[in-house]
């Protein structure tokens, strides 16, 4: 009996050792970059009122996202996220480079942005409201039936 209990613990010692290490690793906090952002060097590469549009993609590449119009810029960001745990993710860092450009595709201005630039803006969240909500699908077949007209079908 006592060697049963001599060999147990190590056993427990093990996996009290286990089960620590498992909860530390779980709440540590995993970062995530996405998007893209050139460096100080690749825009310095872009001169202002001489480069163009097809220059500055073979300078620092093609845009996270451009304007809707041909004389809008190009937009390069990039987003560091935090996630801790079971929270939410968090975003930690966000750097926008704005590159505009005037009628005649050439540079006009690059800026760059940080988060602390930015504003929170809430969206409105419309949904068209449906007279279905509280109704199951049996309800809506069966009440159906007393509705349907054979004589619609005929003619």
């Amino acid at each position: 009996m006592s060697k049963t209990a001599g060999l147990m613990k190590p056993v427990f010692r093990i996996l009290a050792i286990g089960l620590t290490v498992g909860v530390v690793t779980a709440c540590t906090a995993i970062y995530r970059n996405h998007g893209y952002v050139p460096t100080e060097e690749e825009l310095a590469a872009i001169t202002v009122g001489v480069d163009n549009r097809d220059s500055v993609l073979e300078a620092v590449g093609a845009p996270s996202s451009s304007g809707l119009l041909n004389e809008s810029g190009y937009y390069y960001v990039s987003t560091r996220m935090r996630h801790y745990g079971a929270r939410a993710p968090e975003v930690v860092s966000r750097q926008l480079v704005a590159i505009s450009f005037d009628q005649r595709g050439v540079v006009r201005n690059i800026e760059r942005y940080g988060l602390e630039d930015g504003r929170v803006i809430a969206l409105d969240r419309r949904v068209t409201s449906s007279s279905i909500e509280d109704k199951t699908f049996l309800r809506q077949l069966l009440g159906n039936i007393g509705s349907f007209n054979p004589a619609n079908v005929i003619n």
